[in-house]
């Protein structure tokens, strides 16, 4: 590993100045970060730690009903959270089906949405990756590229993100709260990770320095808590990153979709919220016909990126089941295979 310094700042405009100089990564608990420098593929001249800065550990909730979520809160205790777990119970299923248990308690709220890729091209030196070295190629494209991006990717770069969490935030409009040289702003999440194009290396609209303090949910989020399901297929069913995921949610008047939501994970390089697709749901009723044609709306621009062209048809299947699922209702406590379409823990019909 190569030497560092370590900065340990004690307030928020103190951390964003050293990270503002080249060369600086910001450090919480490194369950990312910490890999990525064993392994010679991130290589920061200064960490700056923020895992003592004030402010950035409560969960909070809003007078609009919605919820406020310091960057520094752990996974595992949002997760565990009674108001979030019973308010947003698939963001908590999403969390719960992420890395192990270890991880879980140590990993951040921040860190999760600002994690890297997990492509094997991207973290072996010996391959060529734009991601991590621009102008090098990238020689996924041409390898082992079955668990890659069929939705946005670009000739320079077929990764994709791999967070659980981010793919139910994106679905309920979350915004992300950033500190910057330029003072505080927001942004929604799902513009804050970039589509790779001719650059892949800027994998954020994040700038020198910026710091992420807080993810807000609305007050409107809070209307699916009864119909919510994050779906997450993976090649073995613990420890493992999706190979395909969704997140549906239903608000129901009487009988019919009054809206929906719905994102995907594993296909793309940032969290995929299927806004055409939610669109041709809502008005609906919550019928098998109506879920595939959602999920062929949500897969119309799918293309294959190599050998994954199974992916697309898988992701139709995984899209179809998660509505479903939703449509069903919650079920009335989080299965003990967390988003697993093995679990067995039905649902709750609350539109009846």
């Amino acid at each position: 590993m190569k030497s560092f310094d370590y900065i340990r700042p004690t307030t928020i405009p103190e951390a964003v100045a050293a990270a503002a100089e080249p060369g600086s990564a910001y450090l919480a608990a490194g369950t990312n970060l910490l890999d990525l420098m064993k392994a010679g593929v991130s290589r920061p001249d200064r960490l700056v730690d923020v895992t003592r800065l004030p402010g950035l550990d409560g969960i909070k909730r809003l007078a609009d009903g919605g919820v406020r979520i310091g960057a520094l809160v752990r996974n595992a205790d949002l997760a565990h959270d009674p108001y979030f777990a019973r308010t947003y119970p698939f963001l908590a299923e999403a969390l719960l089906s992420g890395a192990s248990a270890q991880l879980r308690n140590a990993a951040t709220v921040g860190g999760n949405l600002m994690q890297r890729t997990r492509c094997g091209y991207f973290y072996d030196l010996a391959s060529a990756c734009n991601r991590r070295e621009p102008g090098a190629g990238c020689d996924a494209r041409d390898g082992e590229n079955r668990l890659h991006a069929v939705l946005g990717w670009s000739d320079a770069c077929i990764a994709i993100h791999p967070s659980d969490f981010c793919v139910p935030l994106v679905a309920l409009d979350a915004v992300v709260e950033i500190e910057g040289r330029s003072g505080r702003r927001e942004i929604a999440l799902e513009d804050l990770h970039r589509l790779p194009g001719d650059a892949p290396e800027r994998e954020t609209a994040l700038e020198p320095g910026d710091l992420i303090v807080a993810v807000r949910l609305p007050g409107t989020a809070a209307a699916f808590f009864r119909h919510a399901r994050y779906l997450k297929l993976r090649e073995r069913t613990s420890y493992a990153f999706a190979v395909v995921s969704a997140a549906a949610a239903f608000d129901f008047q009487g009988d019919t979709i009054r809206q929906a939501r719905l994102s995907l994970g594993g296909v793309g390089p940032r969290p995929w919220r299927a806004r055409e697709a939610e669109a041709v749901l809502a008005g609906a009723s919550p019928e098998e016909a109506a879920f595939r044609a959602a999920a062929e709306i949500a897969l119309a621009d799918a293309r294959p990126s190599g050998d994954n062209a199974f992916k697309i048809e898988l992701a139709k299947r995984i899209v179809v089941r998660a509505l479903t699922a939703a449509a069903a209702g919650t079920p009335g406590r989080i299965p003990a295979l967390p988003a697993s379409p093995f679990s067995s823990v039905p649902g709750v019909h609350h539109h009846a």
